[in-house]
Order: C-alpha cells, then structure tokens, then sequence
C-alpha cells in the first residue's frame, strides 16, 4: 500500500522520437543536392528540411513546458522526466540554431566573392 501510482499526461510523451527526427532533418539537408538529379530543386528541398528542424525544435520546446507544468500541477512526481525533456529541447535547439548560424555563414561567404 506504500507505493504511490502517479498518473502521466499523454503530452508527456508525444514528441519522445523527434530527436531521431532532427538527426533525420540533418540528413535531409546534407543530401538534398541529389534532389535536383531527381527533378526537384535543391533550394526547395534544403528549404523544407529547414522548416522540418524549426518545427521540430519548436514541438521539444512546447513538450519541454508540458512536462513542467504536469510536474509543477503535480500529475508527475517524476523528475527525470521533466529533465529528459528539458534535455531534449535544449539539445535540439542548440543544434538548430548551430545549422542556422552555419547556413548564414556560408550565405555571407557566396556575397563576398566577385564574380
């Protein structure tokens, strides 16, 4: 009778593979000049793996704050999960404004060349 059975909301755990995702999205970004081979445009596939990562990120940011508010409400008394949360929005946020910092990078260095 001592155990205390907590319950968990749903939101909790609905973005506990995005991660993966984002790594994924990376991947789309680095293969997308294959796509002008295929009869796309490789602006418009780097374009949309850019959206994919922002969209991502943003959904580990609103699951990050769901899982502090269910711990500050108390529906969960577990402390790991809002830490794995908080992790996963960190790290996933981090990684995106690196790849931004980079494409800019490189946007910058194509102004700079003469023609």
């Amino acid at each position: 009778m001592g155990d205390v059975m907590s319950i968990t909301p749903i939101a909790l755990y609905s973005d506990e593979f995005t991660t993966i995702n984002n790594i994924n999205g990376a991947t789309k970004l680095t293969n997308s000049i294959d796509a002008t081979e295929k009869g796309g445009s490789a602006f418009d596939s780097i374009l949309s793996a850019a959206v994919d990562m922002y969209s991502e990120a943003n959904s580990l940011q609103k699951a990050a704050e769901s899982a502090e508010m269910s711990f500050a409400l108390g529906y969960t008394d577990s402390i790991h999960d809002l830490a794995l949360a908080q992790q996963k929005a960190n790290i996933s946020l981090q990684y995106t404004v690196k790849v931004t910092n980079a494409v800019v990078s490189a946007y910058k260095e194509l102004m700079a060349m003469q023609i």
